[in-house]
Parts: structure tokens; sequence; C-alpha cells
């Protein structure tokens, strides 16, 4: 049997998601409960706070980016070994793309899917029974969702919090705790995000403090009592399949963003990962038959990385005869050079002909469908790719031709995009990061 679920959501972004799954995941756990967790949509820096928080691997549910057999191949690696799965929402609870139900990409989508109850957050600030209006708005909106509770965030005072549940009361929804005003809570943030969690200091203090206030300010065991649901029962051999069985994969400060239902795919088909840090100047090994370099943050290491010349030139003797692939900050990498946020230019790796530029930020976020023009690591010319780009970084060189480009992109709705990334050699690399795929391959385009 699949371990009970419960997904922690809210009407809306900052709400204080992150906060209340944190607070629950690590005070139940030091309660001796095995809980691992899973983050909704593409977010790929929550889950290692997740994993931070309860010493386990957490991750990413999309009922977009996802095929059915693979949305529940991750969700059984989510739920292994577990006595409880917490989930933690995106965005707000219904929020997603224009598609058929239970395809959206909506935090809804992934409760209905495995009958996982809904712990919804509300941030109270500003309002008293009029959030009770809200919560009435999210338990009603979709039936196949149950809003199980709510725990009231940011309260101002007992009186505050009387007239909050009052309104809820009301209404009939259970209140199952509530957490203060406190900007001691607020965790370090970034342009794309929270400051990583392997380099937030004191993360573990940080972690056992929320765990503190859950224990003081949340009915740990009443939240427990609302997990549900049938769970997840996919396998194994859905998962991704590896580039290759001995695969170098960028690790450091500067390459982080790997999916991690992506490694656990290439490791539970057999692949050894061998990890290497461009910013300690390590090339990728020798031994190793394919190169993947991740997102990050290269833009904030550009200059270590433009010193680091046994990485570049190992990585360009690499790319001579074994494939090479990067994502967003891995495909600025390997292009000709990187411009920071000062409009110092910095030389990159070369394999590929773009240069970018975080000096004139201009936001990039959504879904990708691609199809692949040609043959290479991520798979046969014509194969759908599905992923997801979120990155503040423009190419200044003109977009590919047809003779280069990686694959011709539509957005989520179908909008055509162009053509997108470059291929040149035995490199690869573009913006978006890959997620999963759709039907077989096509025969090529023309």
């Amino acid at each position: 049997m699949s371990a009970p679920g419960l997904l922690v959501a809210a009407p809306r972004s900052g709400s204080g998601k992150t906060t209340v799954t944190l607070a629950l995941m690590r005070a139940l756990a030091r309660r001796g409960v095995a809980v691992r967790g899973a983050k909704c949509g593409p977010d790929y820096i929550d889950p290692a706070f997740h994993q931070a928080a309860t010493g386990h691997p957490s991750f990413n549910l999309d009922s977009f980016a996802m095929e059915d057999r693979l949305l529940d191949a991750v969700g059984h690696l989510a739920t292994a070994g577990a006595d409880l799965v917490i989930a933690e929402g995106s965005m707000g609870l219904f929020d997603g793309i224009v598609a058929g139900e239970g395809r959206t990409g909506a935090n809804a989508d992934i409760a209905a899917r495995y009958g996982w109850p809904v712990l919804l957050v509300l941030d109270v600030s500003g309002a008293a029974q009029s959030a009770a209006a809200v919560a009435l708005g999210c338990a009603r909106y979709d039936a196949r969702v149950r809003v199980a509770g709510v725990v009231l965030n940011k309260v101002a005072s007992p009186r505050h919090r009387r007239l909050v549940e009052a309104g809820l009361a009301r209404i009939g929804m259970p209140v199952l705790g509530a957490l203060a005003r406190d900007a001691s809570l607020v965790l370090p943030e970034r342009h794309l995000g929270l400051v990583q969690a392997r380099e937030t200091q004191d993360l573990d203090a940080r972690l056992d403090r929320l765990a503190d206030l859950a224990e003081a300010g949340l009915d740990l065991e009443a939240i427990r009592a609302l997990a549900g649901g049938a769970g997840p029962s996919g396998r194994a051999g859905a998962l991704p399949r590896p580039p290759g069985q001995r695969v170098a994969v960028a690790s450091d400060e500067a390459f982080t963003f790997l999916y991690p239902h992506m490694a656990a795919g290439w490791r539970a088909m057999g692949a050894e990962i061998v990890p290497f840090s461009p910013l300690a100047d390590e090339a990728p090994p020798e031994r190793c038959d394919a190169c993947w370099l991740p997102g990050g943050y290269p833009e904030l290491h550009a200059g270590r990385l433009a010193a680091a010349t046994r990485f570049r030139d190992g990585l360009r003797r690499f790319a001579t005869g074994k494939p090479v692939h990067g994502e967003c900050g891995g495909y600025m990498v390997l292009g000709e050079s990187l411009e920071d946020a000062a409009g110092e230019t910095h030389a990159m790796a070369g394999l590929l002909p773009v240069a970018t530029s975080y000096r004139a930020r201009r936001l990039h976020l959504g879904y990708r469908v691609a199809r692949l023009r040609a043959d290479g690591i991520l798979g046969p010319a014509g194969t759908c790719l599905v992923g997801h780009e979120f990155h503040y970084a423009s190419e200044l060189t003109e977009a590919p031709d047809a003779s280069i480009a990686l694959a011709d992109v539509t957005d989520a709705e179908g909008r055509p995009l162009g053509l997108a990334g470059h291929r040149l050699g035995h490199v690869t690399g573009s913006f978006f990061h890959l997620i999963g795929s759709r039907e077989a391959p096509s025969p090529p385009i023309g």
C-alpha cells in the first residue's frame, strides 16, 4: 500500500507554503515519522530544502510536463519508504495552463490524481473574516479536490486570530494552527527564488526553529490524521533513460538544477553519475561517455569559470568525440561568452555559437514543448520533449538557423516560439530544462 499523502497549497504565491511545509516536515521527522517530500510543478530549488528537512530525496510531480506513466513512476519514488508524503504546491492551488482536465500543471491535478487532501495555507495579513471567503472559494472551485483544513499565516495578534477563526467557523472549515508574523522565518532569496539549500547558512538551525514553531503553533497530530489517498503505483521503467553508461555531471554552486527524477531514472537503469566541479577547475572525467551541464548560477561565477582553464580545455577535448549537453546555465557556459550583471564579458567554452548576457535582465518563464531536429543525446530526430524555462539571461547572438538549431519549440498552449537551442558536432544545449517526453518519435523535420 502507498503511504498517505497531503498537499500543502495556498490561494496564491507568497502565502507561506514553503515555511509551513518545511516546518511540518522537520517537526514530524523529529518525532520519528518517515516523511517524504514532493514538489508540484517544475521548481528545482524547493526539493533540496525538503531533503534537508526530511533526510530523503524529494521529487517533482508535474501533470503537464509528465505523461501519466512518468508521473506515476516519479510519484512512486516520492512515496517509497514513507509513513507520510507531504507535497508542496507552487503558485496558487488551481494555477496552471489552459489544458484538459488533469493536464494543467496545477497543484490541484496532483491532489485529485492521488486523492491527497489539501492543507490550505492562508496569509491573513490585511484580512480577517474575509479570509473565510477565500477558503470557501478554494474548497468549492473543483469538486475533485478536498480542502481538509487551513493553517493561518502572518497572524498579527490574538484578537486578529479570533476574528479570522470566527469567519472560518461560519463555513465549517477546520483551523489546524497558526503562525505569527515573523520576519526571521523568511528564507533568503535571489533572482530565481530561494538561495539554494546548500548555500543557506545555518540551514539545520533554521529548520529546527521552524519545527519548534510547528510544535507550538500547529496541531501536528490532527494534520497527520488528515493525510490519505490511494497514492501512485508507477514503475521505474517509465523514468527518463540515461544519456550514457557513465555520465559526467557538473555539480557545484554554479551547476545545481538537475531534476531529481532525471538522476533517479538514470541510476535505475544502471548508469553511473560522476560529479565534477567546474568551479574547482575540474574537467569531465575521461572515463565517462557523456557529459551533462545542468542549470544553476553561472552568471554569479562567470569570472571563476572563465579562469578555469583545465575545466574548459578538458570539456573541449571531451566534446571532440563524446556527447555534451547543457541546460540553461550549462547552455550559457557552452557558448562563446557570458556578460555578467556589471557588464563585464567573460569567455566561456566556445563550443556553441551563442553569447549570453545577464546585464539586460528579462524574465523568460514557461513550459516548452520541443521537437528535436536531429539525432543526439536527447533522442532521435522528431522526439517530442517537454521542459520548463525560467531565467533572466538573454541571447546576444542571432537566433539559430535550421541547420544548427536544437529544436522547434512551442509554449504549453501550442503557440510557436520558433527555433531554439543549438547543436554543433557532439554538443547540444538550450535554455529549457528537460522534464519528460511525449509520444514516440516522428519522422525527422525536413
